[in-house]
């Protein structure tokens, strides 16, 4: 297979673009327009031809993984998945994400305190951190780790309560309601009645 001509990219930078004969367009990096030497009217017998797609679906992947993290933090699991999603093979996905591991760019660890931290800030409790580090894929040896970072559940309660009771003592069916909303957010009932016997009010069993 003849290469028709080669190009540096408009768009990309550090990208280079062979056009082949047969007109396909291979987009590889610079590193692999040295490595393969590659110049216009070069020839590719099939095996070099092979490897020189290997190399730049591999560039593809890593470069698309690259702009993934660019735009926000993810566990690793979770940049996998979507790589694959966009056509990534499993060799491919799996390449870039430990190619961006190894340089620093993911690190479950960091993201699961990230993420911790994100739930606690919109009122989340331990209960629902750990479904979101399971959503997000982070790796279960982790989580300890991400939930030693929580504020105090019983404060978070409290700073809840003192939000919507602004000092009244709160009827029955009020109690309940938000009862019902701090479980939904994560809390257990176990740091919910404390909250209440805290404030002076008798809680029910469950």
């Amino acid at each position: 297979m003849r290469i028709d001509r080669v190009e540096a990219s408009k768009h990309k930078r550090g990208r280079a673009l062979v056009f082949l004969e047969d007109g396909a367009c291979l987009k590889i990096t610079e590193q692999e327009l040295l490595d393969f030497g590659l110049r216009a009217g070069d020839e590719l017998d099939d095996a070099a031809l092979a490897r020189l797609k290997e190399a730049a679906g591999v560039s593809n992947v890593k470069a698309a993984a690259a702009d993934i993290i660019g735009k926000r933090a993810m566990s690793r699991a979770s940049l996998e998945k979507k790589l694959k999603e966009k056509g990534a093979s499993e060799a491919e996905a799996r390449y870039a994400a430990e190619w961006l591991e190894a340089i620093g760019a993911i690190n479950d660890a960091d993201y699961a305190a990230l993420l911790a931290r994100h739930c606690a800030d919109l009122g989340y409790g331990p209960q629902r951190v750990r479904e979101k580090l399971y959503e997000k894929g982070v790796p279960r040896e982790l989580w300890d780790g991400a939930l030693d970072t929580l504020p105090d559940p019983g404060e978070q309660i409290g700073r809840f309560l003192a939000g919507k009771l602004h000092g009244r003592t709160p009827d029955g069916k009020e109690k309940k309601r938000l009862t019902d909303a701090l479980l939904r957010r994560g809390f257990s009932w176990g740091d919910v009645r404390a909250a209440w016997n805290r404030l002076g009010s008798e809680t029910w069993e469950d």
